[in-house]
């Protein structure tokens, strides 16, 4: 099953190579310039829309520019994917951009809807705008989801988030070493063993890569590698943090505490962010008030990139793999770089037996 999984991925995204390391959909992180040097190495490209969908068809036209002379569409497609935080998307301005882009993205990436129903709606409504080109993945976090989401949108991939992964996702969740393989023998039970799944939470080099392909996947996601990525638009501050910080398991935390003193409210109440822990955070415990700490977080914002540290107060959100980051490397690099050591890992454990 799973060498049918890697020809159907093979199949729907032509460009890329096995195995397939995917680009997450990071919300002002994910722009044209990083996702674009993901998909021409082989890899697959999401641009991060979020919640912003404004952004979504300046968004494909930079990046259909950018990959015109370097990678062959098909059909109308682009060879690039495009993600939503569902609950702060109008669905009918994303359906319209859909609609109108000469070149339709190879895949829409959907996670945290308002409400689970939502997805049939997106699922539907994307599906028929885009004339089935754009297929559709859906990110979710415990075996419930995976069986709920299958069964009412029949998604063409679904991307299983582990508790270790950075950024948004669910507050009570698993890693992915027990979370991929549970799912996917739920699955095969019910008679979805036919839809890939895409690993993500941790992963940072090959050997993840290799270890979340024996889970069954079929391909990984990454996030926190790619923040330390010359193409990736965040602060160097930011970039430095990530490079600096180690022994993520205990120095980053899952948390609401950075989204409440950024301002960015309205995620459902079952979701919260994993970063590096810092100030805000530990101010935060000690009783600090919402008010005070988002007064400081402000302040801190004048800094520039001295605001970002451990002993500073600006949000740096990582997973726990954050410690295995510990240079910066253009991201056609990484991913070139992890699919061989992956490889590599893979035959090496294959020739002890």
């Amino acid at each position: 099953m799973a060498s049918n999984h890697y020809k159907t991925l093979n199949e729907h995204y032509p460009w890329t190579a096995n195995p397939t390391v995917v680009l997450a959909p990071m919300r002002m992180i994910s722009t044209p310039p990083l996702a674009t040097e993901v998909s021409r190495a082989g890899g697959f490209g999401f641009l991060g829309v979020g919640t912003d969908v404004s952004t979504f068809s300046p968004m494909l036209k930079e990046a259909s520019s950018i990959l015109e002379s370097s990678l062959p569409t098909s059909e109308g497609v682009l060879p690039i994917g495009v993600g939503f935080i569902c609950w702060g998307v109008d669905l009918s301005v994303a359906i319209s951009v859909f609609e109108s882009a000469p070149l339709k993205p190879a895949a829409a990436w959907l996670f945290a809807p308002r409400e689970p129903k939502d997805l049939i709606s997106w699922t539907e409504g994307i599906r028929k705008a885009t004339n089935s080109r754009t297929k559709i993945w859906i990110q979710v976090g415990t075996v419930t989801m995976a069986l709920d989401v299958v069964k009412s949108c029949n998604p063409d991939v679904l991307v299983i988030q582990g508790a270790d992964a950075g950024g948004h996702g669910l507050a009570q969740s698993s890693s992915i070493i027990s979370l991929l393989p549970e799912c996917g023998d739920a699955l095969a039970k019910e008679g979805f063993g036919h839809i890939p799944l895409i690993a993500a939470g941790g992963i940072i080099d090959g050997r993840g890569v290799s270890a979340a392909l024996t889970l069954g996947a079929s391909a990984v996601c990454m996030g926190t590698r790619f923040l330390a990525a010359p193409e990736t638009p965040i602060s160097n501050g930011y970039k430095n943090a990530v490079v600096k910080a180690s022994d993520g398991g205990v120095t980053t935390a899952r948390t609401t505490v950075y989204d409440k003193i950024r301002g960015t409210i309205g995620w459902p109440a079952t979701y919260n962010a994993r970063g590096v822990l810092n100030q805000s955070f530990w101010d935060h415990g000690k009783g600090m008030s919402e008010e005070e700490n988002k007064r400081l977080y402000e302040e801190e914002m004048k800094k520039g990139d001295a605001g970002w540290s451990d002993q500073g107060r600006m949000t740096t959100y990582a997973g726990t793999g954050v410690g295995l980051v510990r240079n910066t490397q253009p991201a056609g690099e990484i991913v070139k770089e992890v699919m061989r050591d992956a490889k590599e890992r893979l035959k090496t454990v294959g020739n002890m037996f």
